[in-house]
């Protein structure tokens, strides 16, 4: 099999491990004296929404949120799209929509709640005094900052009227959250911002973090995270009692599923870390330096193996139009960091999108530079610009998927035969 034969395969493998319908199959609920509603938001939603219909025994309604061009056939949830990753009208509207759906509810109806990666951007619901255009001109801040995803998104929930718990809480409904976690950690509160799962994060704590990434919010958000109103409720108020929260699919168990099928093909699988974080060209040099060392010495792993990480890294902007995902920024810092050394490389997003542009992730070896001189590009000064989408595409070394249905953040593989 080709190298990249042979990643690609490792990718679907972990992608299929994170299928919504084996999760939510395992933890359906029973049904309720009343009506079942159902709620959703992420990049994944509409595949979760079409695999609960799909064994779910009885009468269900509601309404999911998924990205532009991600949604699929269902029967009975009403699927909306919005804008992802700078929130817009329509997810303004999504947000109303689902509050509405479970704003009526009484303590015999049951709310199930499809939770997945994404859905922050796709909940647009600025506190009074803000506006839609405030929460664009925040999302696009926080993803320019460097900032891990737990604390944008501690952030987000305190500049929100429907994230931190704040949808669940908006209900006498029970409501049982199934939630596809792309957070290193899987903690569900950071999923999304916790729309239906509240913690012990408080408004003090944004503006720490704030403060952290030098982050210069408009002063309409700074003003709101100086009252009480901006603390999201907290994990004992009374409303939650009743609620429940699965984490159904994540990156350990996708990472298994890729290693399992290496090893069918008789090659080691080692997997780093399934929550890495950090820059993404800080953490492609610690893998390069990894990998080198098998390369030469047979150390910390034996040839030949594949190595394997997942988490979500972050890229600090640096310039201005420049192209690409963290992935694309990870291969390209990787293709610096292994010129001349006989090794492939994919990095992507397992939801099939990398950052904005139409791509997964992108293929690296130890001739990636040596093919972007040949184009008459600077590769050096495209990761400067975070520019590594224009680069791949001009050596057609771009891995596209198209929407995969899940979202179980980064997938990292590294082959030395």
């Amino acid at each position: 099999m080709q190298p990249r034969d042979f990643l690609k395969d490792l990718f679907s493998a972990a992608v299929k491990a994170a299928d919504p319908l084996t999760g939510i199959t395992a933890y359906l609920p029973a049904k309720p004296k009343g009506r079942t509603v159902v709620i959703g938001a992420g990049k994944g939603a509409a595949q979760m929404a079409q695999a609960l219909e799909g064994v779910w025994d009885g009468p269900l309604e509601g309404v999911v949120v998924t990205r532009y061009g991600y949604g699929c056939v269902t029967q009975d949830i009403e699927i909306l799209e919005a804008s992802h990753p700078v929130p817009d009208s329509a997810g303004l509207v999504a947000s109303k929509r689902l509050m509405d759906a479970v704003s009526g509810l009484g303590e015999d109806d049951f709310v199930i709640a499809l939770i997945c990666g994404g859905g922050s951007a796709l909940l647009p619901s600025p506190p009074e005094g803000l506006t839609l255009e405030d929460e664009i001109a925040m999302n696009e801040i926080l993803l320019a900052s460097g900032a891990p995803i737990s604390a944008m998104n501690v952030v987000r929930k305190h500049l929100s009227t429907i994230k931190g718990g704040r949808l669940a809480a908006a209900t006498k409904a029970r409501v049982v959250s199934m939630v596809v976690s792309d957070i290193p950690g899987d903690n569900p509160a950071y999923v999304a911002s916790g729309p239906t799962v509240p913690d012990r994060s408080t408004r003090h704590d944004a503006l720490d973090i704030i403060a952290q990434y030098k982050m210069p919010l408009p002063q309409a958000a700074l003003d709101f995270l100086a009252t009480p109103a901006a603390d999201a409720p907290s994990p004992d108020d009374a409303v939650f009692a009743r609620h429940e929260h699965h984490v159904i699919a994540s990156a350990g168990v996708s990472l298994e599923a890729a290693a399992a099928l290496a090893r069918s093909h008789g090659v080691e699988a080692a997997i780093l870390s399934d929550s890495i974080e950090g820059e993404s060209r800080d953490v492609a040099s610690v893998h390069a330096a990894i990998a080198r060392e098998v390369l030469a010495k047979d150390r910390p792993f034996r040839k030949p193996v594949v190595i394997l990480s997942g988490g979500e890294t972050t890229v600090t902007l640096r310039g201005k139009g420049g192209k690409g995902g963290r992935n694309g920024e990870f291969a390209l810092a990787m293709a610096l960091a292994i010129q001349g050394h006989e090794m492939h490389v994919l990095a992507a997003d397992t939801d099939g999108i990398d950052g904005s542009e139409d791509n997964a992730g992108a293929f690296a070896d130890g001739k990636t530079v040596e093919r972007l001189r040949a184009a008459g590009l600077d590769p050096r000064r495209l990761l400067d610009g975070n520019d590594s989408y224009s680069g791949f595409a001009a050596i057609g070394d771009l891995f596209e998927t198209g929407p995969t249905g899940t979202n179980v953040n980064d997938f990292r593989a590294i082959l030395i035969r």
